[in-house]
Order: structure tokens, then sequence, then C-alpha cells
């Protein structure tokens, strides 16, 4: 219930910004008479629409995983194991030449970790309290040292960017197409019909679908990438011990979901390798042992 009121929430703060925005840049309406599209008003609206909801998400992405996930955050340690868990972030992200994260823990029996937040310098580090339970310190570390790794290359920006881009033109190239049907095969010029709807709408599922094999490419670099922070962070062996521990237990769902996904650990491992956030544990741990081989 928790996440449908969120969800409820961004889009109607997504809906507000961006109507404020385009009527501050003075932006009329992409449909004029005779059904004609105005591609310059069009771009404007898709850029304004899918930029916002991606940048609104990322600002309150903090807030938002705090809540959805039940993220405990330490502030002041009451155990040893809280200790140490805020004491080797704090040495990973000094490490990493970063502000101190927040650090958290959620429940879940499934071993994960996410880490989020706009910025490098005020992000959040959360672990499941099933992947401190499975792993032992050394592996832990790794994983954390893997989501620093995260934070540190700017991956929440980057990734927020591509998918406002990537919004924008789905939107943009839906609408066209939409038009053009609207016009030529229904022949209508008194405004968008029904057929203008229903192809638009239609339009951005394919079209949307597609364009997330974009995104999931770039997460799946992006996951190589922060395995490497986290074996530069902790040590080549231990990164790999820990996806070695994340193959194990695979077979247990994840509860992480939306943007969270693509910044966990582990990511769901249930779509076809196209639309993976994630690389298959196979490929990162080899690519890991590969680098250990170059460098030893």
């Amino acid at each position: 219930m928790m996440r449908i009121v969120l969800f409820l929430l961004t889009n109607l703060a997504v809906i507000a910004v961006a109507s404020i925005t385009l009527s501050l840049l003075g932006v009329g309406s992409y449909l004029e008479q005779g059904n004609n599209l105005n591609l310059s008003n069009l771009l404007a609206f898709c850029l304004v629409f899918g930029m916002a909801g991606s940048f609104i998400s990322l600002l309150i992405s903090k807030w938002m995983a705090k809540r959805s996930m039940g993220v405990q955050v330490i502030d002041q340690p009451q155990n040893a194991s809280e200790q140490w868990l805020y004491s080797t972030v704090k040495e990973l992200s000094d490490k990493a030449g970063i502000g101190m994260p927040e650090v958290g823990i959620f429940h879940s029996d499934a071993p994960n970790a996410f880490a989020t937040g706009w910025n490098k310098n005020n992000a959040l580090v959360a672990v499941s309290t099933g992947l401190l339970q499975r792993m032992n310190k050394d592996e832990v570390a790794a994983v954390l040292g893997h989501e620093i790794g995260h934070v540190a290359n700017g991956d929440m920006v980057t990734l927020a960017l591509i998918q406002g881009v990537v919004n924008a033109f789905v939107m943009f190239f839906a609408r066209i197409i939409g038009n053009f049907v609207d016009k030529a095969v229904f022949k209508n010029e008194h405004g968008p019909g029904i057929a203008f709807y229903i192809t638009t709408f239609v339009a951005e599922i394919v079209l949307g679908i597609l364009a997330s094999t974009i995104v999931a490419w770039f997460s799946r670099r992006r996951e190589f990438r922060a395995d490497e922070a986290g074996a530069a962070l902790t040590s080549n062996a231990a990164m790999a011990s820990a996806l070695m521990r994340l193959k194990e237990t695979y077979d247990q769902p994840s509860e992480l979901s939306g943007e969270l996904v693509a910044f966990g650990i582990r990511g769901e491992g249930k779509l076809s390798a196209l639309f993976s956030s994630h690389p298959p544990l196979d490929d990162r741990i080899a690519a890991l042992q590969n680098a250990a081989k170059q460098h030893g």
C-alpha cells in the first residue's frame, strides 16, 4: 500500500512540476489547427515531462527508499554489528573520496544491498538482514564497496539522465506515430481523435519496451564498474567471494523494486539478458578473475 501511495505522489509531483515549467517556458499546445503537430512544442513538452519524472524520482529516491523498504538508518550504532557496519562504510567512503553516506538496514531474508541518492556526498547505502546473516565480514565489506562504487561513479545521476532522455523520445515518437495514424489512416483533420490516443498509447508501450534495452545495457556496464570499485576498495578475492555467495542463494526473490533494483547488488534475474539490469553472476565473477590474472 505504501508503495502505491508513493507512486501516486511522485506522479502528481511530476505533473505539477512539468506543467509549471512548460508554462514558464511559454510552451503552447503541440497540436495545431488542422490536426498538425508543432514539433518544437512537442519536443519541449516531451523533454520536460520525460526529464521531470526521472529527476524528481532521483531527488526523492532516499526518502522513498527508506519508506518503501522500511530502512532503519543507523544514526547512533546500538551494538557491535551496527558499529562495524557504520565504521566500514565510513572507511570505504573516505577511501573512495565521497562524503559519508547514511547507513541503513532493511529486513529481507534475501541477501541484497542498494545505494541511492541524488548527490554522491549525501547518499544512502543499505544492506539486508539476510546479507548480514549469510556473508562474512570480508564479503559484506566488498558488497558495501560495490555500492559505494555506484555512488562515487555518479551512477544515479547518469542513469537518471539516460532514463529521462529515453522517456522524452519515447513520448515524442509515439505522438508522431499517433498523429500520422489519426490523419493518414482515419483521415481526421479536426483535432486528435480516438485513433490518436489509442495509437499513441500502444506506441508508447512498444517503444518503451524497446528503449528499456538501452537503459538495461548501461545498467549492466555499470555493474561491472561497481564490481571493480568493490574489488579496489576491499580485495578482488572478497568481491568474487561475495558474488559467489549471492549465486548460492539466488533462488530467493529480491524485495527491491523500481530503480532500487538497478542499484542493488544482485538484481532480479528473471528477465531475459537483453532487459536485465544486471549481468549474469558467472560473467561478473569471470570478469573479476580475469582482472586478477592481468594484475597478478
